[in-house]
């Protein structure tokens, strides 16, 4: 059998890509679709993809009975705090495993990316008597810190990975110049590493967003942000699905706007080092 042509592969490769972009983004299309809904379309059998009757009531509910501007301060606040103080960990750690690598360096990088398979509810009880006692239950700082934890090993492996492409030569200049470590790291390193760090930033945002286990656990009201927000919309007597997903709606909203315009950033970041 002739082997198909490169236009022709480009086309069925295409199409298998399209395939499972659909597949994946036809939750998001269904839940945005049903929080346009009545609670009886949204549980009709057979489904109604676009024949049912248009509505915004559910949006009107689910502003009425919460605020959801100060959930979405609460996620604002801290998927940007965890991302900063991941950072500022990171860019150094990252730097010394980069450029003064030690024997131990590859094993302690893949030790921290183990922790990843951790189960969290593993380590929920420890923590939450920790915070308990710190005083950090319900705040905003708790949860800065518990993401913080729980993201760095994969900000500090995207780190890792932008700063081996950097060659030593430029920081081994720096230093003859008379620059300190600090400075090397600020002024050299830094600049030059702005689109890894712009992407670590990015994905560490995203992530941090869509947590919902530890804000579940360790929020109630005063902090909680929209993942948690989202969670208020289930209840003993059963699911309103038409309000849900309004909810749902509202708070992957803003994370969709902010993956749209930064597509380019994020797919690079994420496929930097892939292919060598």
């Amino acid at each position: 059998m002739a082997r198909a042509t490169t236009p022709q592969r480009k086309a069925v490769v295409t199409v298998i890509a399209w395939l499972i972009a659909l597949i994946i983004f036809f939750p998001i299309l269904w839940t945005i679709l049903t929080s346009f809904k009545s609670e009886a379309d949204a549980i009709a059998i057979p489904p109604k993809f676009f024949n049912f009757d248009w509505t915004l009531v559910n949006y009107e509910t689910v502003q009425s009975r919460s605020n959801y501007f100060r959930h979405f301060w609460n996620s604002v606040v801290i998927s940007l705090g965890s991302t900063l103080l991941a950072l500022i960990i990171a860019i150094p750690a990252a730097w010394s495993m980069a450029f003064v690598p030690g024997r131990w360096t590859k094993d302690i990088l893949m030790w921290m990316l183990s922790t990843k398979m951790l189960p969290a509810v593993g380590v929920l009880i420890p923590i939450y008597l920790l915070f308990r006692d710190w005083g950090l239950l319900d705040t905003r700082m708790g949860l800065i810190i518990v993401l913080t934890m729980i993201n760095l090993p994969i900000v500090i492996w995207m780190l890792f990975t932008y700063f081996k492409e950097i060659p030593g030569e430029i920081l081994e200049a720096s230093r003859m110049d008379g620059a300190s470590l600090g400075k090397e790291i600020i002024y050299v390193l830094t600049p030059m590493a702005v689109p890894g760090i712009a992407s670590t930033l990015l994905l560490n945002i995203i992530l941090a967003w869509n947590e919902a286990f530890w804000t579940l656990n360790l929020t109630a009201a005063n902090s909680a942000p929209l993942s948690a927000f989202i969670a208020s919309y289930s209840s003993p007597e059963g699911l309103f699905y038409a309000k849900l997903s309004a909810a749902s709606t509202m708070a992957i909203a803003p994370i969709l706007i902010l993956g749209w315009f930064s597509q380019k950033q994020l797919v690079r970041g994420l496929t930097f080092g892939a292919v060598k």
